[in-house]
């Protein structure tokens, strides 16, 4: 039998990887090489197997009967080797290699930045990327490990979720606006009110409060500021600038501090679930169970209601 050389597998996890993004180029960023090296290393696995493993258009890669075989084999022996590999690691403590956590942007500046800064100080063979963003990523394509996604979770049977807790909502504005403006006494009272509405897009987003009988209403509201940051929006309710509708962690500070008054306790509905998602797997590697366990232990406590 042929021995297995670095080149063999080394086309072998191209070609596994290539299989499951549907690219050369997909492949080629999870495997940070280029996607030259992806095809030539395909190319090579191709001609010592004698076999045609993908269908190849200008649009799509579509593995061939023989290649959907041989990917199910291939899969399973290289997660048999990682496998062994997180075995050793998680039995010498070792904490090594690369996690890419994706949040949402001001959530993951204020609350998951400063735990991967714990990581990687306790950590030093550790090497964390945060991705920052509003937009719903792809753990393939966008080479993702773990991600904070909010709202409800479709079923999945590739994905597992862990529960962070829920984003709660809250209507506040500046003592000094107060005192220019009043103090609404009602979610209908707000079209009288500058609300600082959040964009999404180039669209208002709508708030959910609730009337008086605790039944879910979207208030009529006036504004003239928009933005589609809610850092600035906080910022901007802060000097007085109107009434925002904000995450509570991001304004338990102000609110304790005084410089933001709560409005409409009452009237406050939304509650936005928190979930931390990753891949499916046989095996979760140490790395990612260490940086799991932290994120699960933390960020509840940022999202509890007072």
């Amino acid at each position: 039998m042929e021995p297995i050389t670095h080149d063999r597998l080394a086309g072998i996890t191209a070609f596994v990887a290539a299989a499951e993004a549907g690219s050369f180029a997909q492949a080629a960023v999870r495997l940070g090489l280029t996607r030259s090296a992806i095809g030539k290393a395909i190319a090579r696995l191709e001609a010592r197997v004698g076999a045609r493993l993908f269908v190849r258009t200008t649009r799509s890669l579509v593995l061939t009967d023989d290649g959907q075989a041989f990917y199910e084999r291939c899969a399973q022996a290289l997660e048999e080797l990682d496998a062994a590999q997180h075995m050793l690691e998680a039995g010498r403590g070792a904490v090594a290699g690369r996690v890419r956590v994706s949040a949402p942007v001001v959530f993951g500046r204020h609350h998951v930045a400063p735990l991967l800064l714990q990581l990687a100080d306790r950590h030093p063979q550790l090497r964390l990327e945060g991705n920052f963003t509003d937009r719903l990523v792809d753990f393939a394509d966008d080479g993702i490990d773990l991600a904070i996604r909010s709202g409800r979770l479709p079923d999945s049977d590739t994905l597992v979720a862990r529960p962070l807790g829920a984003q709660a909502m809250v209507l506040c504005a500046a003592p000094g606006y107060l005192r220019r403006h009043g103090t609404p006494a009602s979610a209908a009272a707000l079209l009288s009110h500058q609300c600082l509405v959040y964009l999404r897009g180039s669209q208002p987003v709508p708030w959910l409060l609730a009337d008086t009988d605790g039944n879910p209403v979207r208030p009529e509201l006036s504004h003239r500021l928009a933005f589609d940051d809610i850092d600035t929006l906080a910022m901007a309710a802060i000097r007085g600038a109107g009434v925002a509708n904000l995450p509570l962690w991001l304004v338990r500070a102000p609110l304790q501090q005084g410089t933001l008054v709560r409005l409409l306790p009452q009237a406050s509905a939304s509650r936005t679930p928190l979930h931390l998602v990753w891949p499916r797997t046989r095996f979760l590697p140490h790395k990612l169970r260490v940086t799991i366990d932290l994120l699960v232990a933390a960020l509840p406590a940022v999202l509890t209601v007072d």
